[in-house]
């Protein structure tokens, strides 16, 4: 019995073949997933800035030289903006840990021992943190050079690629028994690509609009906390609601009700949008529940510890991906005999 017809009989059996593509998955995230990842990105970055390099290609520049202008300008963006978040955090939470100490007199007898500890223990956790990063800066050393070589690869990756990107996929296109692995990556991709932007977006327009209303509100450091609130929102199992919430029941205490009020609103105006939002650019494009993605994440945390929050939903598209190839061929080779 050949490779084909045991692959032909594997394929009418759904439990063994899922039982197989999750094994795969599994292997492929777990071991190959972290030696392909430059290649992983640099393809998922070309996907999502392809319609931009075709526009500057029409405009006389080549395709590599334009990835190279969006590597740049896509850094730059993202350095400034994690130097703009820690210059304000620097700046923002000693002022806030002044006024956690207003706060606690405030507090009921029962809050006020538990507030106390917490905030004992997060000075602590701080300064611990401080002494680890000023006694660890040539262990820390090696392992930012290892990011650079990481990030030199994955420019290198991105330059060649984008030279034969569509060639590439061209040839694979033109093999039958790479229709498959191209749809599946393609798909993946897809999704990826479709999530990135989406969250970036809905991160974008919380932060924004729960930056503008604290400040009008006239909450101190309000610039910050609405920033703070729309980049939590976008991480799984936390959201707007570790700022807002306690923020709403501080100024109640300070006897702020209309403040008060007005935080709460903001939070139930954000799971509003977030909800109205996330099933547009998410769900109805790359035909998946949000609850789906929720089960996956979970599941990968459990797998794959912290990096489960990207390889818990990935590993689930891939499944996705695959398994509607799989039964659409099982369709079309039915429809064959058949015929």
């Amino acid at each position: 019995m050949g490779m084909e017809e045991i692959f032909g009989k594997l394929r009418h059996n759904s439990a063994v073949m899922l039982l197989l593509l999750t094994g795969a998955v599994f292997l492929f995230l777990k071991f190959l997933a972290p030696l392909l990842s430059p290649v992983i990105l640099a393809m998922l970055f070309l996907t999502i800035f392809g319609p931009l390099l075709q526009k500057l290609q029409k405009r006389g520049i080549y395709r590599q030289v334009g990835a190279v202008l969006l590597l740049i300008l896509a850094i730059s963006i993202l350095l400034g903006t994690l130097l703009l978040l820690a210059r304000w955090a620097w700046k923002g939470l000693p002022e806030l840990m002044t006024q956690a100490e207003g706060w606690k007199q405030k507090l009921p007898s029962w809050a006020y021992g538990w507030v106390n500890r917490s905030l004992a223990e997060l000075q602590r956790n701080a300064l611990g943190i401080e002494r680890e990063v000023l006694s660890g800066a040539v262990k820390y050393a090696g392992r930012f050079a290892a990011l650079g070589g990481y990030l030199i690869t994955f420019l290198i990756t991105v330059i060649l690629l984008a030279k034969d990107y569509d060639e590439l996929m061209n040839r694979l296109l033109e093999r039958e028994d790479c229709h498959l692995l191209l749809s599946v990556i393609c798909g993946v991709i897809r999704y990826v690509a479709t999530y990135v932007k989406a969250q970036g977006m809905i991160m974008s327009i919380i932060a924004c609009l729960s930056a503008l209303v604290l400040t009008i509100l006239g909450i101190s450091q309000g610039l910050f906390l609405g920033v703070l609130a729309g980049v939590l929102d976008a991480l799984p199992f936390i959201g707007t609601g570790v700022v807002l919430v306690p923020l709403a029941l501080i100024q109640g205490m300070e006897g702020k009700l209309g403040v008060a009020a007005g935080c709460l609103i903001l939070y139930v105006t954000c799971i509003f949008l977030r909800e109205l939002l996330e099933p547009r650019l998410i769900g109805k494009r790359i035909g998946v529940r949000p609850i789906f993605v929720l089960i996956s994440l979970f599941v990968g945390i459990k797998l794959f510890g912290v990096t489960g929050i990207i390889k818990g939903p990935l590993g689930f598209m891939i499944m996705w991906v695959t398994w509607q190839n799989l039964v659409k061929n099982t369709e079309m080779t039915k429809n064959r005999k058949n015929i």
